[in-house]
């Protein structure tokens, strides 16, 4: 086992130079070693991954002080810790008040104390209270639940008690499932008759994600609970809330008039559509015994995902987003309003247009109304940056496609409103940079006007990075449109100086490189160890509008390659101090399917290494991963009704022209993409006598979780740039 061998932490750094010191001709092992011990001092995998990680901050009602969870992970003691802090706005310091690592979900209940999670033996979790002052004095037991739940959401009803919903898997008879109590069947054996058979890293069994609630009420100064304990709001309806793998409170939302939720159709087949509603539960006291049936709300046309339903302050409206295509899964989010909750037949979309397309061309995620229910306040991508924007709440207002509000540097990851009584709706805003892992700031849309309030890094600083170092590059792809691309230079840049490229291919295919803070892919660590690093957005890439975006279907190895053809030639022309003749090319995912496409292309042959992280091999293989609506989707057609849609940009197809070394990462309970599109181009590369190593996790899925195995992983990456 990897996790058997990594034990030690100078070991992997030792394991990672031995992984590849072969693979390179001409690499001197005392060398490569020593360079990873000399940049230990710098911004390392090591550091990254030991840094301390902040949630998103939560405020008080009065918008004073914030609640937040930081977890860090040392590789001296090997021991993970957590916390549950205390923000002061004001200040911009932060003091404990939770100090365990079962302890999770901080939410207030009240501007002086709030609720959390505390996972327990025998799966059990414990809701508990706790005042910020003089914390863990004044903490009590408000109910223990036999099951784990998560996603925790309250509000304060008009009787004075508050509502409590929670997610927890229910099993087929509508109960909470402990699969720690449950009994053991005495087969292993699994029997499906449909889909999914198995989704992103486990095998499906009976038991299914449900929405559960209750309320408590406020008796001799402790909160309790208001009724029974928690009710399943699905029961005997089918559907399954947070949608897997990985929905959230995202899915949902809650309100004095009931809960919204989405969830997959449960009449068509969850493989092959995405079709996701939104319905809802009309819910009083949030004591029913007996939960209403699940109401769908109707949107005719749209067929596609449902995202992020938000009710509005009063109730009696709902935000969210819905997709048209249901065999799409990147389609465009488009920006819809239930106006009144008691009828959902009726529900209006914003910047529509006759042909359907939509006035706004960006993709909204998140979703927050004003104070006074007047604006919605939306987080959308455009050009490697996830910004925030308002728009008029009511859709007839909504003329004008929006303008960017002005945030902190990189990219917004969560909004709320700083004080819910404050009529300037003045906004605590969440964000991440190439060079910040966390900042929190307040924004005034009034004014347009942002201040930070904390910096987890002090803008970088904490990791000798900077903004500085941070560029951006457009080129002309390979039509008549731009392509972008993110470039980090090391930290002691001298533009006189030469320095290798690392030429990071991103995923999805619908995604983009952001500037934003990764613990996975982070340029800044290859950046430090002495290279210039280039992140193309190339076609398929969202941000850029949706005719870049949809221009991969149907051609996963034509344009996207051409326009990194033409990334590579802008950088040999326009970037003098970049050394082309020492390059690297590094992707997972779909990034690591162009990696292997490139391996039989003259691109490859630019390049003096090649790292592909859970990548393609043959597409003709896509039909063994479990969404399969993406295939159906992007290769235009099934397998059997287009199968020289399949070949025409299968990297199988061209194995007799690799010859670049190559490292190849994969996991085995990655069922996104199976660990044999890793062990067939290894054989392939060990066959054909090309320097290539595996390096291979048993018990990790499409991404990296392990601590010591995402730092073999970056290590693994960073040796083999370094030996470009």
């Amino acid at each position: 086992m990897w996790s058997l061998l990594l034990l030690h932490r100078g070991w992997n750094l030792v394991l990672s130079c031995i992984l590849l010191i072969s693979a390179f001709p001409g690499a001197d092992a005392s060398i490569a070693v020593s360079n990873m011990t000399l940049t230990a001092t710098k911004f390392t995998p090591e550091v990254l991954l030991s840094a301390a990680r902040r949630s998103p901050a939560v405020p008080n009602a009065k918008g004073t002080k914030a609640l937040f969870t930081v977890t860090t992970y040392s590789f001296e003691t090997h021991r993970k810790t957590s916390q549950i802090r205390l923000l002061d706005i004001e200040s911009g310091q932060s003091t404990l008040l939770v100090d365990d690592l079962s302890a999770s979900e901080p939410t207030w209940i009240g501007d002086d104390e709030f609720l959390y999670l505390k996972s327990g033996e025998k799966g059990n979790t414990t809701v508990l209270s706790d005042k910020i002052a003089r914390p863990g004095s004044q903490a009590y037991e408000v109910t223990t639940i036999k099951a784990r739940i998560s996603n925790i959401k309250i509000k304060e009803l008009p009787n004075g008690t508050v509502a409590f919903v929670c997610s927890a898997s229910a099993t087929p008879d509508g109960q909470l499932s402990n699969p720690v109590t449950a009994k053991k069947p005495y087969s292993s054996a699994k029997v499906y008759t449909s889909l999914f058979v198995r989704h992103w890293d486990e095998w499906l069994g009976e038991d299914k994600n449900s929405l559960w609630y209750t309320a408590l009420e406020k008796k001799n100064g402790r909160f309790t609970l208001a009724g029974r304990s928690l009710v399943n709001a699905l029961a005997g309806s089918k559907l399954e809330s947070p949608v897997p793998p990985f929905g959230g409170t995202g899915d949902f939302d809650i309100s004095s008039t009931g809960l919204v939720f989405v969830a997959k159709d449960p009449e068509l087949n969850p493989a092959i559509y995405t079709k996701t509603d939104l319905y809802y539960v009309p819910l009083n006291t949030f004591t029913e015994e007996q939960p209403p049936s699940p109401k769908i709300v109707l949107t005719p046309g749209l067929e596609g995902y449902t995202n992020s339903p938000v009710f509005s302050h009063c109730g009696c409206k709902v935000a969210f987003t819905r997709m048209k295509s249901k065999q799409y899964e990147s389609d465009k989010p488009r920006l819809m309003l239930l106006p009144d909750i008691s009828d959902l037949s009726k529900t209006e979309e914003f910047f529509a247009t006759d042909d359907d397309e939509g006035a706004w061309d960006y993709r909204p995620e998140g979703i927050l109304w004003s104070a006074d229910d007047k604006s919605l306040y939306v987080t959308a991508e455009k050009s490697a940056r996830v910004h925030l924007w308002e728009v008029p709440s009511n859709p007839a207002d909504a003329k004008d496609t929006p303008t960017v509000i002005k945030t902190a540097d990189g990219s917004v990851n969560d909004i709320r409103l700083l004080a819910e009584a404050d009529s300037s709706s003045k906004l605590l805003v969440s964000s991440t940079s190439l060079v910040d892992n966390s900042c929190y700031s307040i924004v005034d849309p009034s004014s347009n006007t942002t201040d930070i309030v904390s910096s987890n890094s002090k803008q970088g600083k904490t990791f000798g990075l900077s903004r500085s170092s941070i560029g951006d590059i457009t080129f002309k792809g390979a039509g008549d449109y731009d392509v972008h691309a993110l470039v980090v230079r090391p930290s002691n840049f001298d533009e006189k100086k030469k320095y290798p490229l690392c030429f990071l291919i991103h995923g999805g295919p619908q995604g983009a490189w952001q500037d934003g803070w990764s613990n996975r892919w982070n340029p800044a660590v290859f950046a430090e160890q002495g290279y210039v690093v280039v992140s193309p957005n190339p076609t398929g890439s969202t941000g850029y509008g949706m005719a870049l975006q949809n221009g991969i279907k149907g051609q996963w190895g034509g344009r996207p390659y051409e326009d990194l053809v033409k990334a590579f030639e802008y950088i040999e022309k326009n970037m003098p101090y970049v050394d082309t003749d020492r390059a690297v090319a590094l992707g997972a995912s779909y990034g690591g399917y162009m990696i292997n496409w490139i391996q039989g292309h003259p691109l490859g042959r630019k390049f003096k290494a090649l790292v592909c992280h859970d990548g393609v091999f043959s597409t003709l293989n896509q039909w063994g991963s479990e969404e399969l609506f993406f295939p159906i989707h992007d290769f235009e057609g099934t397998i059997y009704d287009n199968r020289a849609g399949y070949e025409k940009w299968d990297p199988a197809q061209h194995v007799n022209e690799w010859a670049t070394p190559q490292l190849i990462i994969h996991s085995e309970l990655d069922y996104r993409l199976p660990i044999t599109e890793g062990l067939a181009p290894f054989n392939i590369l060990q066959s054909k006598g090309i320097p290539s190593k595996l390096v291979m996790f048993p018990d990790e899925n499409h991404v990296s979780s392990n601590h010591y195995d995402r730092q073999l992983n970056q290590n693994s990456r960073v040796v083999a740039v370094g030996h470009c």
